[in-house]
């Protein structure tokens, strides 16, 4: 599933010893999202990413002359106005000083070449209105949809 998008550019799986490298990744789109989670949420996120099993989330990661720089997360799960499953891009995170650079597209774009290996046609996922870098991108590769979104909690 490694693909090279230009010389320096290469997308790839999460792998266990990425795990210190993830974490400050994440740690960074949650930072941007000005959201934190505990200790306990890493670790399972960390263990489900890499264990393969079906339903459970998966994880790329872009990555420059060694170093990585970007990742997301995704799930393909079922749908039931079609027969057809879907994929959920989650998180999608680009360090600020490789904006620009096409690692975000590259990240999008595998995870959906990767949905349609998998016979699955569709992939969506959501942003908030203050993410205008990120929208540039995403109107530029998708297509805008008018649902907003709800959320009850305890």
């Amino acid at each position: 599933m490694t693909k090279t998008i230009q010389t320096d550019l290469t997308i790839r799986p999460l792998r266990a010893a990425d795990r210190l490298d993830w974490r400050a990744l994440w740690t960074s789109y949650l930072d941007f999202y000005e959201t934190t989670i505990s200790e306990d949420v890493y670790e399972t996120a960390f263990e489900r990413l890499l264990s393969g099993e079906a339903g459970e989330f998966n994880c790329l990661l872009a990555e420059v002359d060694g170093t990585l720089v970007g990742l997301v997360h995704y799930l393909f799960h079922r749908h039931l106005w079609s027969i057809d499953d879907r994929c959920y891009l989650m998180d999608l995170y680009v360090k600020p000083d490789v904006g620009g650079s096409g690692a975000g597209r590259a990240l999008i774009e595998t995870v959906h070449r990767v949905a349609k290996e998998n016979n699955i046609p569709c992939t969506y996922w959501m942003t908030q209105d203050f993410n205008y870098k990120g929208r540039i991108l995403y109107d530029q590769v998708a297509t805008k949809t008018p649902f907003i979104k709800y959320v009850k909690n305890d």
